[in-house]
C-alpha cells in the first residue's frame, strides 16, 4: 500500500497527495455539547477563517517559511473537509445522541458547497478506506 506524505497544520489539517484536508475532531462522549451555536455553523466558520488566513499568510506572513507553507496550501487541487465525532456508544433520555451525522453532513454540505460538495462526518466506527488517514482510540486518559 502506497503512504501519503502528510505535512501538518495547526493539528487538525493536512495535505495528501493534491488534496488539503481541513479536519475537525469532537469528542462528546464524556462532556456533551453546551455550545449555543450550531455545530455545522461554527464548523463553516471556522473553514472560511483557515483558509482566508492562508490566503493572507501567501504575503503577509512574517517569516518566509510561513509564507511558502500558506502557498503550498492554497495551491492544492482541492479542499476536502472532514468533522470526525465521538459520542457516547450508548444513549438515553439524559444522555441523547447531540450530533446526528446524516444531517451535520447535509448542513455542512449545504454550508460549504462551493468548498467542498461532499464533506465527510465521520467516527471511528465509520471511517472509510478512501481516507488517506486511519483513526484508532487513545487510552483512557491520553490524548
Amino acid at each position: 500500500m502506497h503512504q501519503e506524505t502528510f505535512y501538518t497544520f495547526k493539528a487538525n489539517s493536512a495535505l495528501a497527495g493534491k488534496d488539503a484536508w481541513l479536519i475537525e475532531v469532537r469528542d462528546y462522549r464524556e462532556h456533551i455539547r453546551t455550545k449555543a451555536i450550531d455545530l455545522a455553523d461554527e464548523l463553516a466558520i471556522k473553514v472560511r477563517d483557515t483558509l482566508a488566513g492562508l490566503v493572507a499568510a501567501q504575503t503577509q506572513a512574517n517569516a518566509t517559511e510561513e509564507k511558502n507553507f500558506a502557498r503550498m496550501w492554497v495551491r492544492v487541487d482541492r479542499f476536502r473537509v472532514a468533522c470526525h465525532v465521538e459520542q457516547p456508544s450508548k444513549t438515553s433520555r439524559l444522555r441523547p445522541r447531540a450530533i446526528e451525522p446524516d444531517k451535520l453532513q447535509d448542513q455542512l454540505r449545504r454550508l460549504l458547497k462551493a468548498i467542498d460538495p461532499h464533506p465527510k462526518v465521520l467516527d471511528t466506527f465509520s471511517t472509510s478506506a478512501d481516507l488517506p488517514w486511519r483513526t484508532t482510540s487513545a487510552a483512557k486518559g491520553h490524548s
